[in-house]
């Protein structure tokens, strides 16, 4: 296939549209079900690349979700604790474990899921049908991947009626080294963004603390890997293996770290004890479940708990989560690591970030204020390395 018509571009009134391989060439994807749009192929092609850096960067398979052309998280596949397979809603899964690329699935696709709704998936290996039968659950657009299983195929493709966006990617493909965008009539060109991301990288640590554990080293590459694919300014929290919270797209760096900040704050909150009991009606679906966890948490009494409100929602009336009692959780935690596309201006960054529970800080530096930064994260005892390298992205 040299080129596929689209049936618009970003709106529908912005025709034609297509793909094509500008030297003339076989386009590297192979569409075996649904027809992608001009906005699902920009989250394909970007999520794609995200997930072969991350295998290669980690050796374990690897799976994002993609929204407008950001990641809402990236994972590898790690097993899940119990208490995240059920704030995931895979705790139902009886062979979750067998599989890592299902576990990479679950914890990105689980991390945040009101912005993950409508989603594009990535996934770095052959999908198999743990993973297809939990993609098929979910409310998503499409998904991207260098093979299928007959099975999983199968499973995917009925999904939405049929009409699921399942685009198989030739692994080998390697684009030019030169890449274009035409914006307003004019055509920019530059050199594709080859930067390799891994240990190596995280060799420069500037504070006084410099024990960095390989469990950060891991978090810090993930962090710095999904934001190479972000759109800039962002910020990414991670833990455990995947990314907790993506602030992307925001013209001040302190308030991509408060939205990062925020989102990792209620992904870990959605695993309190009192969030995990909430009694659900049986018949409430997967993406009301996700905006009431969110309003639950996030303290928006009036449209979850609200008198006589409550019960559209819930077999009793459940307890509120008191902001003494989320306060309390989240102090607890400690360990987060934290990438950033461009160095931190300000010391704030440092303060919001350690009200996030992070240990570990990976940024370019550069700044006439690193030693106000420096001297913030040595005051909490973090460990911060400064990589050299700004990892803008549009």
């Amino acid at each position: 296939m040299k080129e596929f018509e689209l049936k618009y571009g970003c709106n529908p009134n912005q025709k034609p549209a297509k793909i094509f391989m500008k030297d003339g060439g076989e386009l590297p994807i192979k569409i075996l079900s649904g027809r992608p749009g001009y906005i699902n192929f920009l989250d394909a092609f970007n999520s794609w690349q995200l997930v072969l850096e991350l295998k290669i960067a980690t050796g374990l398979p690897s799976v994002t979700s993609f929204k407008h052309v950001s990641p809402t998280s990236a994972a590898v596949g790690l097993p899940l604790p119990e208490k995240l397979k059920k704030a995931c809603f895979v705790d139902d899964v009886q062979d979750l474990d067998s599989s890592p690329l299902a576990c990479a699935y679950a914890r990105a696709r689980g991390t945040d899921r009101m912005c993950s709704f409508g989603d594009w998936v990535a996934l770095s290996d052959v999908c198999d049908v743990t993973t297809a039968n939990l993609v098929k659950r979910e409310v998503s657009d499409g998904i991207i991947a260098p093979g299928y299983d007959p099975e999983a195929l199968e499973i995917l493709k009925s999904k939405r009626g049929g009409n699921y966006n399942v685009v198989e990617i030739d692994p080998n493909y390697i684009p030019a080294e030169v890449e274009h965008k035409d914006v307003f009539g004019i055509t920019f060109e530059q050199g594709r963004n080859n930067f390799k991301i891994d240990r190596e990288l995280l060799s420069n640590i500037v504070t006084k603390n410099k024990e960095l554990p390989e469990n950060a080293v891991r978090d810090l590459i993930i962090s710095l890997i999904t934001l190479k694919y972000t759109q800039s300014n962002s910020v990414a929290f991670a833990y455990d293996g995947q990314a907790i919270g993506v602030g992307a797209g925001q013209q001040s760096r302190i308030h991509c770290t408060r939205l990062a900040g925020g989102k990792a704050a209620t992904w870990f909150l959605r695993q309190h004890d009192k969030v995990l009991s909430l009694p659900f009606k049986d018949d409430i679906g997967r993406p009301t479940r996700d905006n009431v966890i969110d309003g639950y948490i996030n303290k928006n009494e009036e449209d979850v708990c609200a008198d006589g409100n409550w019960q559209k929602y819930f077999t009793s009336r459940p307890e509120p989560l008191t902001d003494a009692e989320a306060n309390e959780y989240l102090s607890s935690i400690s360990g987060v690591s934290l990438g950033s596309d461009a160095f931190f201006p300000f010391d704030d960054n440092i303060e919001r970030a350690f009200r996030g529970g992070v240990s570990y800080i990976a940024e370019p530096g550069g700044s006439i204020r690193d030693d106000a930064v420096i001297e913030c994260a040595d005051k909490y005892g973090m460990v911060m390395a400064f990589t050299g390298m700004r990892l803008f992205h549009h």
